[in-house]
């Protein structure tokens, strides 16, 4: 990767999308998704899934409500804020899913996450700290388009071949869309940076490890041989 003085949020945007589009592809495609829509998971593992929004999601509120305070003179407090604030309605919404599951809230409690899975809230802390606003919008433009495919995929295959509720998949329904401005908001807060200094290239490295850190949050579901029924769980 290159400085790239003078690039625009919307220029910065495409580099970092046509640079990541093999790693993209790989999160879109991953196996864990296949498994589930044929009905191959574990109610054990769905559980696993769950534990592990609930340890992320906590997390991140925390980073974002951070990153609204670090930087509230500028577009970004309010960015930040929104998704805070989004991120307290994913909780809401995760608990359905818990419910018909069968967990209770000392189930998220005793929840041990795995490491893998950790990587991607570990390092939105780091960024939280450390990242220009730039970094951050950026990272997380390019990583909720593919996120946001694999939740409505998992609540399609939910619905469909484990006979979820509607209530059950909200949690990934609501991360499926992203609300309709928060690309323009986005885009908005990068060039706000850009104009006052921020590092295209660490921009670009932070999406790039983003992107790869939510790669491994599904990795880490690798479960070959524990198989749940069509309709069970």
């Amino acid at each position: 990767m290159t400085e790239s003085p003078g690039t625009t949020a919307r220029e910065l945007l495409d580099e970092a999308r046509q640079e990541l589009a093999d790693t993209d592809a790989a999160i879109r495609a991953h196996p864990f998704l296949d498994r589930l829509r044929r009905g191959e998971v574990s109610t054990e593992l769905l559980r696993a899934l769950a534990g592990e929004q609930h340890v992320i999601i906590s997390s991140d509120r925390r980073s974002f409500s951070q990153l609204a305070t670090r930087f509230s003179s500028g577009l970004g407090g309010d960015f930040f804020l929104g998704m805070a604030e989004g991120e307290g309605i994913a909780l809401g919404k995760l608990g359905t899913f818990a419910d018909w599951l069968g967990m209770s809230s000392d189930d998220f409690r005793q929840y041990e996450p795995r490491p893998g899975a950790h990587a991607y809230p570990a390092y939105v802390a780091w960024l939280a700290l450390n990242g220009s606003r730039t970094d951050v919008a950026l990272a997380f433009l390019v990583n909720l388009a593919a996120w946001g495919s694999n939740c409505g995929r998992v609540a399609a295959a939910l619905r469909e071949v484990y006979a979820a509720p509607e209530q059950a998949v909200a949690f990934f329904e609501f991360f499926a869309s992203p609300p309709p401005d928060f690309e323009s908001q986005a885009l908005a807060v990068i060039d706000e940076g850009l104009a006052t200094g921020d590092s295209p290239l660490r921009a670009r490295r932070a999406a790039r490890l983003l992107q790869a850190y939510e790669l491994m949050f599904w990795d880490a579901f690798e479960e070959p041989n524990s198989t749940i029924r069509k309709g069970e769980g």
